[in-house]
């Protein structure tokens, strides 16, 4: 009885489907102008489905039958074949994005978050000590294989000889890591992570090598400094020299527009965008560093232009040329950001300011968030009178210099 229906049914789908010969169970040799291949049907909830097999090309006629019992098996278990096969493809699928390399983790943190460094420096160095340091071990491997043992093998040859940039690279792993276990591609404990973890297996970096600070003028060489600087004729110069009188770091400056500064209060406000702390730092501005705000207005457009306009239009001097001017004046022992230290030696030794007032001018975070939350005041005021006392300190000669009474502490 079967059998005849089998037939039966074989036959009206001959009809109704040129180019299909039945085997037998539901089989079928499917042939088409663009070839012949295996298809297998049967019903579900009374509903005709067919399923493909393969190509005749790559199957024979033993290997299609094999697969079409595979199927009917399924179908007497109560699944759907066609619909297990998908479940199994996407699977796969699935399994297969979740097979991201660290490389491929690390390229996509980086498209992610670079938008939000505000130094040029930072975004060039990420994939440049990834490319240097870490992808050479780890780059080309399942991120969910990245364990202890192989951050140990990128970190551990390069503590000792640079420890600085070993811990950035550690740090960067760290990040990339964490990015990939939100993300889905990997799970546990972050093998990157120092606290508790690699620094049971790495001495303190501090232990290593003695932090080497900015190397600075002393405060005593700077009037004669100054002077060297203003017989300068060029922008770089009185970049530099607004820089020294300010206090500000390389890019504040460097990257300072005209719609920033209030000439009527004497201010410059460097935008919270640029400043390391991510908050907006107003800076008082002494007489001899207004006076060069007008010197640069013949170099600059509108009000968003750039003070300090570098050689191609529209873009800012780069701070290269800045450290080549102050070797061109003979200090190769020095470098740009030290200038900021040789300040606060002089403010710390020779004013009687107190600690906060001369941390505020550096825009240095000073207590803890708790204290912070209570002494909201940048100190303008107190911050004004220091700056002025600082301009007048490097414009004015040695011998003059050691004529002036000096300031007795505050009781």
């Amino acid at each position: 009885m079967a059998r005849t229906t089998e037939r039966l049914t074989a036959l009206k789908v001959a009809r109704a489907k040129p180019g299909l010969h039945h085997d037998g169970r539901g089989l079928y040799l499917q042939v088409t102008e663009g070839g012949r291949s295996w298809v297998l049907r049967y019903t579900i909830n009374r509903r005709a489905r067919w399923m493909g097999l393969g190509s005749a090309h790559d199957l024979t006629l033993a290997m299609a039958r094999e697969r079409a019992t595979e199927a009917r098996l399924l179908k007497l278990n109560g699944t759907d074949p066609i619909e297990q096969r998908r479940a199994e493809r996407e699977a796969r699928r699935l399994a297969g994005a979740k097979t991201m390399t660290f490389r491929q983790c690390a390229e996509k943190y980086i498209a992610s978050h670079e938008n939000g460094w505000r130094n040029d420096v930072h975004r060039k160095q990420w994939p440049a000590s990834l490319a240097q340091h870490v992808y050479p071990v780890i780059g080309d491997l399942p991120v969910h294989d990245i364990d202890t043992a192989l951050v140990m093998k990128v970190v551990e040859p390069i503590w000792t000889r640079v420890p600085e940039t070993a811990s950035r690279v550690r740090g960067r792993i760290e990040s990339i890591l964490d990015w990939a276990r939100v993300r889905g591609f990997r799970a546990g404990e972050n093998p990157a992570h120092w606290r508790g973890h690699l620094d049971k297996m790495l001495p303190a970096r501090s232990k290593v090598r003695s932090v080497r600070h900015h190397p600075a003028l002393h405060y005593d060489q700077m009037p004669a400094f100054m002077a060297a600087l203003r017989e300068q004729n060029a922008i770089v110069a009185r970049a530099m020299e607004f820089l020294v009188l300010t206090g500000a770091r390389v890019g504040e400056v460097l990257g300072a527009r005209q719609s920033e500064f209030s000439l009527l209060d004497k201010v410059w406000t460097v935008p919270a965008e640029r400043m390391k702390a991510s908050k907006a730092h107003r800076v008082p501005l002494s007489p001899r560093a207004l006076a060069i705000l007008p010197e640069m207005q013949a170099h600059c457009g509108g009000d968003d232009a750039y003070v300090f306009p570098g050689s191609k239009g529209g873009r800012p001097l780069h701070r290269r040329t800045l450290l080549r001017l102050v070797q061109r004046l003979g200090r190769n022992d020095v470098t740009v950001h030290g200038f900021r230290s040789t300040f606060r030696d002089w403010a710390g030794e020779r004013t009687a300011f107190p600690f906060e007032v001369l941390e505020k001018a550096l825009a240095h975070t000073v207590g803890s968030k708790s204290s912070r939350s209570y002494a909201r005041s940048d100190l303008l005021d107190e911050r004004r009178k220091l700056m002025s006392m600082w301009a007048e300190f490097c414009t004015t000669k040695p011998v003059e210099r050691d004529k002036v009474v000096p300031m007795q502490r505050r009781g």
